[in-house]
Order: structure tokens, then C-alpha cells, then sequence
């Protein structure tokens, strides 16, 4: 009798725990777990309703803040970081949204869950898996405000170029060849000025998170511009208080930092917006750093007058500058190579001017230029980001609005991230290979790379290890073609070039 007894309990218990178990929601990991929960809608729920949750499996533990989503729904959202059974705990100024709890359990997805993109080897990047990340970037600033059928083009074309970072803005963008009203806005109110800055418009937000979302499945990394000049006070976006900029900027990190793909961009050209002080971009980088769980990366791209990037909340250099001017092309290989040495960060080139044929001089390219530059910050262990302004009959510009690319270097691009791609570790290293200018770089002593760009030297010494034997290989970087050298080589050589600009060398070690 009591072993009947003991078995019924034991069975019992067994049934309850399956059901507890299958019950649980299951979530990939470095993809987000989202907790609904319902209350009145009354006064301003943006202001006067507080909620977090706390995330806990064993000794990690983090708390995030919610949001307000509109129709009386408050969310929580949490990126688990490992596999396991995750509770949470919610806290809140509100009796009906306090003290919820729950399971449930993460899980592995093998192949593209990389997690997020953080800092690596002082000047590089890695998923959370330790799997390598090179950006390519491209920008595209005011894309999602667009028609639909101009952002859905947008997508289409990034699903088949070679980028995996864009650079986006949040805010519409009010600027010659862009002077458009968008179909929603981030804040409750009536365009283009009349706007209460404490109340969200949470339809622009879902769209938002769409598009980042839409973004994410391509693989491509969402550098999102949080602050910009292009506005002139046209809606008032950039004019806002220090109480209403604080505001937005928790806001947004409430919604979007349990997305794997965002990076944090505090400003584009911060310099031009003169309603901010210094101390109002130290203020963003200090909330960014307390209020993203995740610690995802945190940059700001300047005009005329660099940030100081020295701060440690800043993860990686952000900026603009023109390589063909300051002193040529030479004082800008030794510009990379002091930037370097003096941030300790990865450097991006994120605009060097663009592809083009627009009247200005930042948009007139030519693809050979474009492609030759990319060569160039990548022949230095730096990186790179694309943009395009051809003319439009509809002033529908790659740069600004999205669409289609008509240009010719995104093609080289993706030659050139092959062959990045391709090299052993996590990132080139800079150093002295040849006798004359021209850049050289090396993953350990298994690839070399060497960049003679728009000379058309017929021959050039390069310098490889004395103990070791390679292949090489010349590459046309602008044909993208590659043909092999007979032989080995080690130590100092004198190779025959093809003598036409845009000529690189490559040394893959044999053994």
C-alpha cells in the first residue's frame, strides 16, 4: 500500500514538472524573451509608471528597464546571454505590474546567433561566440522614414551587397535633396514643430524595431544615429531640454538594447548641434553605459572638432576624414597609425566622403576612388563605411533616402571582404613591408597583405618572414582578379608587378 502510494506521488510529481517544463517559453539565446503586462492608460504612463525586471540564472543577474508600448501595455524585454532556465522578477511603482514572475528557457541555435558585436584585440571586433567581426559598413541615414515601397527596396538591395553595418538615424532628417514629411513621428503631436516631448508615438517605435528586426535576419548590424544636426529646428528634435533628451535617450534603450544588432551612435557630426554643450554628450555616454544591460557598443561621429575618445565609455572611434586631404595620402596612413597608438580603440573611417555625382564635394567620387580607399583603411588593420549620391531624377539618394545602388564600388567592396574574410584570425595588423609607400598588414605570419593603390609601379619589394615559405598572389583590386606567382617566397623579394594602378600582393603562408 505504501509503495502504491509512494509511486502515485512520484508519478504525480513527475506529471506537474513536464507540465511546468513544456509550459516555458523557449528562447534562443542572444535573441530576446518579451513579458506583456496590462494597466490603465490614464495620466502619462511614459512619466508616471516605473517597471523593471530582474533576470537571473545562477550568479548572472540583470535588470532591465520597461516600456511603455501604448493601449495600456507595458513590456519588458531580455537578451539571455547563455543557455539555461532564466526567472525573472518584476518591480514596479504600480500594484498590478509589481512582483510578476516567471521561467523560462534558453536555448542554442547553431549557425547565425552570433550574440553581440564587442570590442577584440585592442583594434578589432568579435561576436560573443568569438566568431570574427569585419564591418563594411554603408550609410543610409533616413531610410526607414521613407515610403514603404523605398524602404522595402532598401532591404532588397542590402540582401544583395556586401554590407553588414549600416549607419541610420532615428530622428527624419530635414536637408537639401531629403526635405520630406515622414508618414509617423516619434512623438504624439501634429508636424512639423507642435510635439509634447514627455508622450511617445509607439506606432513609430514598433516600426522602428521592425526594420532593426528586418535588418537582424540579413545579418547586418544596426549603427544607430540617436542625435543629428539635420533638423534646423524644422521639428524641433534637436532643440529639445536636457530633461526631454534624457528622456528619449532611456526611452529608446528600454525598447531596443535587447536587440543583438544595435550599436549606440550618440550624434553624427555632434559639433554641428549648437544647442548641445560638452557636457550634454557626456551625460548620453554615461546613460547609455548605466541603462544598456548588454554594454553594446557606444561611438559619436564628429564635423569639424573631434570627441575626445579618449573617454572609456566610447568603445570605438567613429569619424570623418578625407584621406586625400591634410598632407596626401601618406600623412593619412601615419594619421591611422597615431590614432591607433593613441585610443588603444578600433578605428572607423564611417564617412571619407562618397560615391557620386552630386554638386557637392563630400558626394563626388568616382567608384575607383571609393574602392581605392577602402583598400587603403583596410591595408592599415582600420575600417571602412560606403555611401552613394548619384543624382536621382526623384532625389531618391542611397546616402539619404535608400533604394537602389548605382554605383560600382559595392561590387569591389565585397571583393575586398573576401579576401578580409578570408585571412586567419580576428584582424589585420599594420607594419613596415615594403621599401616604398604603400600599406602593408599581417594576420600573425599567415597572411600578409600589401597595397601599392593608384600608383602603377612595375615592380615593389616586399618583406616577409626569413623563416618561413609563402605563396603570393597578385590581386587586381579593381578587376578583382587574382593571379598566383610560381615559386615560394621568404624574407626580402622583388616582385613583378602588373604596373597598373590598384595593385595589391598577397603572401599565404605554406609552411
Amino acid at each position: 500500500m505504501q509503495e502504491t502510494a509512494l509511486r502515485i506521488r512520484l508519478i504525480t510529481t513527475f506529471v506537474l514538472f513536464s507540465v511546468f517544463l513544456f509550459a516555458q517559453d523557449v528562447i534562443y539565446t542572444y535573441d530576446f524573451f518579451e513579458l506583456t503586462l496590462r494597466h490603465t492608460a490614464e495620466g502619462n504612463p511614459f512619466r508616471d509608471v516605473q517597471i523593471k525586471g530582474v533576470f537571473s540564472q545562477g550568479d548572472e543577474e540583470y535588470e532591465v528597464t520597461g516600456f511603455y508600448d501604448g493601449d495600456g501595455k507595458y513590456v519588458l524585454r531580455f537578451m539571455p546571454c547563455r543557455e539555461g532556465i532564466w526567472s525573472y522578477k518584476t518591480v514596479s511603482n504600480v500594484d498590478s505590474l509589481h512582483n510578476h514572475s516567471g521561467r523560462f528557457d534558453c536555448v542554442k541555435k547553431s549557425g547565425s546567433l552570433h550574440g553581440v558585436v564587442r570590442v577584440a584585440n585592442t583594434y578589432h571586433f568579435k561576436y560573443d561566440d568569438g566568431t570574427p567581426f569585419y564591418p563594411f559598413g554603408t550609410t543610409c541615414y533616413a531610410w526607414i522614414h521613407q515610403e514603404d515601397e523605398i524602404q522595402d527596396e532598401t532591404l532588397t538591395t542590402l540582401k544583395e551587397a556586401p554590407f553588414n553595418k549600416i549607419r541610420m538615424c532615428v530622428f527624419p532628417k530635414w536637408y537639401e535633396l531629403n526635405e520630406i514629411e515622414p508618414a509617423i513621428y516619434p512623438y504624439i503631436g501634429r508636424a512639423p514643430d507642435q510635439w509634447d516631448f514627455w508622450r511617445f508615438n509607439p506606432a513609430f517605435f514598433r516600426h522602428l524595431e521592425k526594420q532593426i528586426r528586418r535588418l537582424q535576419d540579413l545579418g547586418i548590424e544596426c549603427d544607430l544615429i540617436l542625435f543629428h544636426p539635420y533638423d534646423g529646428g524644422h521639428w524641433g528634435f534637436d532643440r529639445m531640454t536636457d530633461d526631454q533628451d534624457d528622456f528619449y535617450l532611456r526611452y529608446i534603450i528600454a525598447r531596443l538594447s535587447a536587440f543583438r544588432n544595435i550599436w549606440w551612435s550618440v550624434a553624427n557630426e555632434y559639433d554641428f548641434l549648437n544647442e548641445k554643450q560638452m557636457e550634454d554628450w557626456n551625460r548620453f555616454f554615461e546613460i547609455l553605459e548605466e541603462e544598456d544591460a548588454y554594454g553594446h557598443l557606444r561611438s559619436i561621429h564628429n564635423g569639424l572638432k573631434w570627441y575626445d575618445h579618449s573617454n572609456p565609455r566610447v568603445t570605438h572611434l567613429s569619424i570623418q576624414e578625407d584621406p586625400w586631404e591634410d598632407g596626401g595620402i601618406g600623412e593619412y596612413e601615419q594619421k591611422i597609425d597615431r590614432w591607433k597608438a593613441k585610443y588603444k580603440k578600433p578605428v572607423l573611417i564611417d564617412e571619407m566622403k562618397y560615391e557620386g555625382d552630386i554638386r557637392y564635394s563630400f558626394g563626388d567620387l568616382t567608384a575607383q576612388e571609393m574602392t581605392d580607399r577602402f583598400w587603403y583603411v583596410y591595408t592599415k588593420g582600420a575600417y571602412a563605411t560606403h555611401g552613394e549620391t548619384y543624382i536621382h531624377p526623384k532625389n531618391i539618394i542611397w546616402w539619404a533616402r535608400g533604394g537602389r545602388l548605382y554605383g560600382e564600388s559595392p561590387e569591389r567592396i565585397a571583393f575586398l571582404k573576401k579576401i578580409v574574410e578570408s585571412a586567419p584570425g580576428s584582424g589585420f595588423e599594420s607594419f613596415r613591408g615594403m621599401e616604398e609607400d604603400g600599406n602593408a598588414v599581417r594576420a600573425g605570419e599567415a597572411c600578409y597583405l600589401f597595397y601599392i593603390g593608384a600608383r602603377q609601379p612595375a615592380e615593389r619589394v616586399i618583406f616577409l618572414p626569413e623563416d618561413k615559405k609563402y605563396k603570393l598572389d597578385i590581386i587586381d583590386a579593381w578587376g578583382m582578379s587574382l593571379s598566383k606567382i610560381e615559386g615560394t617566397f621568404s624574407g626580402k623579394n622583388l616582385i613583378n608587378l602588373p604596373g597598373k594602378p590598384y595593385t595589391a600582393v598577397r603572401a599565404i603562408r605554406i609552411h
